[in-house]
This record gives C-alpha cells, sequence and structure tokens, in this order.
C-alpha cells in the first residue's frame, strides 16, 4: 500500500489486525515523512485500539524487488510512480483523499476518522479477496 505519512501506514495497520495473520501487509512511499502523521497514530489508536507509535514511514525502494500477491495505491500520485514488482501482481487503486489537507484540529482528525472508518470497510471487502487469490 503506498502513499506514506497517513492513509497507507493506516491501511498497513488495519490490514493486519483485520488479517489476524492471514496476510502480510507492507507500506511505502514515494516521499515518505520522518514520522507517521500524529493523527493517524491516534486514530489506529483510539478507533481500533492499533499501535503504531513507534512505526516509522517506508521509501519504495525498501520494498522494490519483493514479490507481492497484490499491491494497492491508494494515492493519485502514487499511482503514477509505482515500480513494477516481480511477478506482475495484481494491482488495485483505492483513491483516498489525504486527511492530512484538513488541518491538525479537531476537523482534521474527523477527517482522519472519516478516511479510517472508509479504508477499514475496504479492508474488510479485501479479505476474502485476498484469501482466493492466495496459494
Amino acid at each position: 500500500m503506498y502513499g506514506q505519512r497517513a492513509r497507507s501506514p493506516v491501511a498497513e495497520a488495519l490490514l493486519r489486525h483485520r488479517a489476524g495473520g492471514r496476510a502480510e501487509a507492507v507500506s511505502a512511499g514515494s516521499r515518505p515523512k520522518d514520522r507517521l502523521h500524529p493523527d493517524a497514530v491516534r486514530v489506529l489508536h483510539d478507533e481500533f485500539g492499533i499501535d503504531v507509535a513507534g512505526q516509522r514511514p517506508r521509501h519504495l525502494d525498501t520494498v522494490t524487488g519483493r514479490r507481492f500477491d497484490l499491491v494497492i495505491s491508494l494515492c493519485d500520485k502514487a499511482r503514477e510512480v509505482l515500480p513494477d514488482f516481480p511477478g506482475r501482481p495484481r494491482r488495485a487503486h483505492w483513491s483516498i483523499p489525504d486527511p492530512a489537507a484538513d488541518g491538525t484540529d479537531q476537523a482534521g482528525y474527523l477527517a482522519f476518522q472519516h478516511v479510517a472508518a472508509d479504508i477499514d470497510t475496504r479492508v474488510r471487502r479485501l479479505l476474502p479477496v485476498l484469501d482466493a487469490i492466495r496459494p
């Protein structure tokens, strides 16, 4: 999953949480920041009981060359710069607005809540698909 400061780390954490070990999730971005957005960390903790406070964003270079069954981009710009991965994995794109664009006040946190709920719904729908495509 791609984007790296908010959306893809949220998606990675939710997929790991919901999959319960049935799937591996990795997020990376083309321009990762030094740390996860504080509202992403907070919403995962407050709404889902997931602690990602120690997680750091990763650059695409850290996953280039790895094999994946499915690659999902979450940011329209990131979709355009995804590298080719070995084995030609299936690709999907979830066009999800950047919640960080709404600032860091209460309105910003509400944007993170909405984005996390949207991603959680998509992840729940994705799980049966992952079960079907994994060998």
